[in-house]
This record gives structure tokens, sequence and C-alpha cells, in this order.
């Protein structure tokens, strides 16, 4: 299949082979498509190129580049042949642009400029349909007409639109008739009944079938579910399950508590099925009932309190209506409905009650411990009319003011009465039953306590009243005022006067200015301080009550030394300069630290006392038994400061038997032992094996037949050095406890290294001597 020579086709060549003459070209185009998804064996056979210039000598070669020309197509260089080796795939790359050239096969010298031309892959309808968006969710009103629009479904396949019926696309409905029908062209989903009930069903799954080759044999299909669920209308009425509801209630029942609940049914949902519920007769003024927005059921409320004796049944027709009623299915019916509720009252045994709640009494302030002030008076609901005791609750009278007759409920004072004090008295009358006394009612009395004059006027404020020195006669240098505890109905009036043993004083006097206040004003001038700093001015008020009570007041004023504008600078006596000496600031400062030394001495005495002695001293210490620690180098004999050199003694040396061992001796005592007397052991001469045993026994000997010893046990110190030494002890500090001569004169025996020794201490001389 060879097309007409391409005189026509585009040029890309350019470069240097513009400069050469151009040839007429005589391309033999054989083929221009090729099959998508060929599956043969052999490579697909797409076309032939050819030039004139190809004389058929072999002296031409054909060249392809462009798209795929090393991956996809191949040209038989010497025949001009183009294959395709792999499969294509239009969906994938709808066509290829390549382009042909001829060349000199020995110099590679192009023979025909370059030309460019395109396979196109023809399509093959190996797509089906596919729905991109579903699976589709959509809802239509319940009880919708014939023929409403539900949801549109749309359905793309990847065939070439442009070639054949690959990619043109029929919808039809394959699940869902006979509810809803679907538009073959458009995929519009739409109602095929009228007046579908979402209360008898209120969803359906539709299974939507697309079919290219316009539904023909053959062609391939897709699908989807479309899920339609019906939304609620209001077109369902509520109704009442029942006809007649009884309940039973106690006559107790708090005011506000709930009665009961009912319920009319409604199949609607959501707002459609929401209700308003009202009472139609009987009892509108003792319950009410209100919609709970939860449950959408009407509950029944107590407005009033029950009373067994006088009702003891109620009857209450009750409505419920839809609160948003459709218009458009009014004429389904009514959406309202009604049922009857009879509420049955229990008797119950009540506590009596007041035949008035609160009572209101007065009594006068002065009334007579004992006088009747009023009467309450309770009655037994109850059909036994049982016979009532009164009692008042102590908790509102703590100061028991009032009393109350138990059998006739007359309240009478206990007590006098202050309306200064208490002006209102609110008293808890209780009422119990004499049969159950565990029935009790409650009722109120407000007691006011009436005024009367039995306090006389005072002084409104404490007054401090400052005169200056200059004041001059007639200043008024204070204006007064009065208060009363009592309050008369037609108010206060005060009269302000000096008593008559003053009225005649050179200093001041008083006028009244009729307006419940006073001015006091000076008859002179010329006050000095020096010569009196205060006066005491007594005045008179009078009430106008009556009787009239009066009370004597004392104003006092102060004389002080002012400046030029009368402001006052000091008040008080003149200070006057003390005698020569100590000042009294100095005097309180020596007695403070006289006060001190004298706690501090108290202090240390006490310290003192408080040290106890210790119940038993060692007799003996060894220096073995201490640690001197310290830095500095000793001096030797001469160093006695850092212990006690007595201390260090001689195991030879024996204490005086007299010594109390409880106690520190004063001054330590010792005593050599002779070396004539045969009582005393001389340890340096006992074997070692008995040494110790016996400076122990000696020690256990002296404490036994001690006298001075306490009776109980005591610290024994048994620490000395032995006899391990032929030298004994070379200790010069031996010296220091005894007062015997002793003899140095072995140091001459030994040896050489010792004669500085013997020297110092032999003939028999003591050191100390």
């Amino acid at each position: 299949n060879y097309s007409t020579p391409v005189n026509q086709a585009q040029h890309t060549a350019g470069g240097p082979w513009e400069l050469l003459r151009r040839h007429k070209r005589s391309w033999v185009w054989n083929q221009f498509f090729v099959l998508e998804e060929y599956t043969g064996e052999e490579p697909l056979y797409v076309g032939k190129l050819h030039s004139d210039v190809d004389k058929g000598d072999g002296k031409v070669k054909y060249v392809l580049s462009g798209e795929g020309s090393t991956s996809i197509f191949t040209i038989d260089e010497n025949t001009g042949d183009i294959h395709a080796t792999k499969r294509l795939d239009r969906e994938e790359q709808a066509y290829y642009t390549l382009q042909a050239q001829a060349v000199d096969r020995l110099t590679n010298i192009p023979v025909e400029p370059r030309s460019e031309f395109v396979v196109k892959v023809q399509d093959i309808n190996d797509n089906e349909p596919k729905f991109l968006d579903g699976p589709y969710m959509a809802g239509v009103p319940e009880m919708s007409a014939l023929g409403t629009t539900v949801v549109q479904v749309a359905a793309t396949d990847a065939d070439d639109p442009t070639y054949g019926n690959s990619a043109r696309v029929v919808y039809s409905i394959i699940s869902g008739q006979p509810y809803f029908s679907v538009d073959p062209k458009t995929g519009v989903v739409r109602t095929a009944l009228p007046n579908m009930d979402r209360e008898v069903k209120d969803q359906y799954i539709l299974v939507i079938q697309a079919k290219d080759m316009v539904g023909q044999m053959g062609g391939l299909s897709g699908t989807t579910s479309v899920t339609v669920t019906l939304t609620d209308v209001n077109d369902n009425p509520p109704r009442f399950s029942r006809k007649n509801y009884q309940y039973m209630v106690l006559e107790s029942l708090p005011v506000a508590s709930v009665v009961a609940r009912v319920k009319a049914l409604d199949n609607d949902i959501g707002p459609n099925a929401e209700m308003e519920y009202r009472i139609m007769e009987d009892g509108p003024g003792v319950f009410n009932i209100t919609t709970d927005e939860d449950t959408q059921e009407g509950v029944i409320i107590l407005q009033k309190p029950l009373d067994f004796e006088t009702k003891n049944s109620f009857n209450l027709r009750i409505e419920a209506t839809n609160r948003n009623i459709d218009p458009a299915f009014v004429h389904l019916g009514s959406f309202s409905d009604t049922t009857t509720v009879k509420v049955t009252v229990e008797d119950v045994n009540e506590p009596p009650v007041f035949f008035t709640q609160l009572s209101k009494m007065v009594v006068s302030e002065d009334a007579r411990v004992g006088i009747s002030i009023g009467r309450v008076s309770a009655h037994d609901p109850e059909s036994s009319n049982s016979a009532i005791r009164y009692s008042i609750d102590r908790n509102t009278d703590l100061e028991r003011f009032f009393n109350v007759d138990a059998l006739s409920g007359v309240i009478s004072t206990a007590k006098p009465l202050d309306r200064e004090v208490n002006s209102v008295h609110n008293l808890t009358i209780l009422a119990m039953e004499s049969h159950d006394p565990t029935q009790v009612g409650k009722g109120f009395a407000v007691i006011t306590v009436l005024d009367i004059n039995d306090n006389p006027p005072v002084f409104a404020i404490e007054y401090e009243t400052l005169l200056c020195e200059n004041a001059a006669p007639g200043q008024v240098i204070q204006t007064i005022s009065a208060v009363d505890k009592d309050e008369p109905p037609s108010g206060h009036r005060f009269y302000f006067a000096l008593p008559p043993s003053v009225a005649g004083n050179s200093n001041f006097t008083l006028r009244d200015n009729k307006d419940n206040t006073a001015s006091i004003v000076t008859k002179r001038g010329g006050f000095r301080r020096r010569e009196q700093v205060l006066y005491r001015l007594p005045v008179l008020i009078v009430d106008s009550g009556s009787p009239a009570l009066s009370s004597t007041n004392t104003l006092s004023v102060s004389v002080c030394d002012c400046d030029s504008d009368g402001v006052a600078q000091s008040c008080g006596a003149v200070a006057y300069t003390l005698p020569a000496g100590l000042s009294t600031g100095a005097l309180v400062a020596i007695l403070g630290c006289i006060i001190t030394l004298l706690v501090m001495v108290l202090l240390i005495v006490s310290m003192r006392r408080r040290k106890k002695e210790p119940l038993i001293l060692e007799e003996e210490r060894d220096v073995r038994e201490n640690i001197v620690r310290y830095d500095d180098e000793g001096g030797g004999e001469e160093d006695t400061e850092a212990f006690d050199m007595v201390a260090l003694r001689n195991l030879n040396v024996i204490r005086d038997p007299k010594v109390r061992r409880d106690v520190t001796p004063d001054t330590p005592t010792f005593f050599p032992y002779p070396r004539s007397s045969s009582s005393l052991p001389v340890y340096k001469t006992l074997p070692d094996n008995v040494v110790f045993r016996e400076f122990i026994w000696d020690r256990l000997k002296d404490a036994d037949v001690d006298p001075s010893a306490p009776p109980y046990d005591s610290l024994q110190t048994y620490a000395f050095e032995g006899n391990g030494s032929v030298a004994e002890s070379l200790s010069s500090l031996e010296s220091l406890s005894t007062d015997s001569e002793q003899n140095y004169d072995y140091l001459s025996n030994w040896g050489p290294r010792f004669k500085k020794l013997a020297d110092l201490y032999g003939d028999g001389k003591s050191v100390f001597s």
C-alpha cells in the first residue's frame, strides 16, 4: 500500500546541505499507521522508504532517527523497509515523529535532505469504560414525584474517541429497578416510581453499567454502585400508643416534681418528629407539661401542692402536635393526637397546717413579762383532726424572750424587751400532732418591738474642742449635736442649755441653734495655757419624748497656741526646763543597763548551780590514757602548759588511802612506799606473772574497805607500765610526784653511754635536793 510521492513533506534539514543543488525528492510511503497491541511473533511492517537516487546498486543507505528509532522502530538500510519491534499502546503514546534520510554508503554524505514523517498508532477497543468518581452516594426526599433527579454518573473510556465507536459509551441500570432509571446517554439517575416511603424502605443500592461500542455486541463494559437514601419528610402524624394512661402520686409530692411521662410516637425522624404537648382539659393550674428535647416525651410537672382531702384525682386530656408541619402533606390528615392521663392522689399523714403561715405581731418594749402578744393557730388536715401542741423553735429565740402556750398557741413575753438591742424577732412556731409527734408543721411569727422614750440624748461624737489663746470674746469654738437611741414617730427634737451651776461662768456660754445643734461661744479673751490648759464645760441635753429625758455631757476645751490663721500649733501644758543634771532618757538608759547586768549575773549563777558533780572520779589518771596532739615542739621538762605534769607518776607511788574516790581531790597527795615496809608491796620486785594480779587485788581491796566509796559500781583504772625493763623507768617526771631521795649510783655501772647521767644524778644526790 504505497502512497503517492511526498513532495510536500515537511523539510527540517538545514546547515551546509542547503548549498548543494537540490534534487527532486521522490519518497515512497507505503504505510502511515500501525495497529496497537500487535501480538504477532514477527516484527510488524510499518512502511517502506525509497529515493530516486537509489539505483539499486547498494550505494545508498537509509537512516532513521527520532522517537523510538532505536528501541521501537527499525529500518533496513538497503531496502528502506520500516518495522515495529515492540507492541504499541495507543493509550500510552498515540503517535511517533521520525526523521528519514538517504546517505552515501561510503562517505555517509546525505544524498537527500532529511524529511520528517509521523507514524500514528491505530486504536483498537482494548479499554473498558471506568467510573472514576464511583461508588456514588446520593439522597432524594421520600414521596418524591416520578422522574425526580437523584444523581448523574459518568464513565470515561481510554480508547480513541475520534476513531470508531471504541469510546462511545451508553448507560444502563442492572440493579435497582423498578424504583430508579438511568438516561443511556447522560447517565442521569431518576426515580422510576412515585411516592416512595422512607418508613417502608429508606435505602436502595443501584448498579449502573457503562458499555462502549454504543452498547453493541463485543463492546467492553464497567459498572459502579449508587447508594440512594430516602431522606425524611414530615409525612407521618404523631400517635399515642394508648388512649388512656393512669398514674398515682402521693399528696406530699413537692411542687415542681415530675408526675408522669407520656410519649406520642412519630415514624419520622429528626426535626420532623419534634413534638409540642399541651394540657387541654382539667387541672391546667395544678399541672403543666413540657417537652423533653432529648426523648420528645411529654413531662407532666406538679405546679401546685396536692391535697387528698380536697381532690383525690385529676383527668388530664393531653394533645401532642408536630412542631414542624410540611404544608405539602397537610392533605394526609391532622398532625396531632390526644390521650387521657388520670392522676390519682394517694393520702399521706400530713403535718399540721397553720391557718396563717406568717403572723405579724407588735409589742411595746416596756411590756411586762408574761403579757400576751398574739395567737397562732394550726389544724390537722387529715380527717382524724388530731389535737395540736405548739412550741417555739429555740434556734430562732436563743435568749428565750417569748413563750407559746402549748394548747392555745398564745405567744407571750418571757423576758423584758429592749428595742434598741433587737427591734424585730422572727420566730418559728412548731405545731405537732398529739397522736403522732413526728408530724410537725412550721409557721412563722414576726414580732416588732415598739419604741418608748427610755434613752436620754447624748453627744453625737466625742468632741475635741480647741481654744486658741488669742480667741476673741463671742467667738464660736464648737458646734455640738446629739443622738438618741430612741426613734419617736415624729422625729427627734433636742434642747441644749448649760446647767444652772455653770450658767454664770465667765468663760463660755451656749447658744441653742433650734436645729438640734448648739454653739459654744467664748465670753472673754486672753486665755493662757500657763494659767489653765483645760476647761470642762457641762452641757444639758433634753429630748422631746414623753416623758422627756435629759443628760449632762461634759465638753473638754483645750487651750492651744495658734498661728495667725487660727490653726492650733501646740496644745496642753507648757514645757518647763528641767533642772541641771541627768535627763530622763539618760536615767532610763542607766536603769536598763543595771537590769541587764543583774539578769546576766543570775543566769551565770543558775548555770553553775545546774552543773552536776560526777558520781565517780578516777583516783589516778595515767598519762597514757590521754592522747595529746600538738604541732609545735615541746620544751622538755620545763614545758608544763600542755598538761599537768603531776599526772605522770611512777607505778610505785601510792595514793593516800583516805582520799575519797567519788569526788575530785583539790590537791592530790602521794606517798612513796617505804623501802623497809613489809605491808606495802614493791611491784618492781615481783615476778612478771603476778605483778598485774597483785596490783589489781590491792586496788580492789582499797575499794572494798574504803568507807567513803559510794555503794554502787565504780570505774577503777588499772593502767601501768610493768617491769619489762631491767633499768626500770628512766622518766625524770617521776621526780615531780615524790619527795624521796633516790640512789642513782647504779648508772655508773651501765657503761660510758650513761656517764653523763651518772655525773648528774650520782653520789646519792636527789634531783630536787
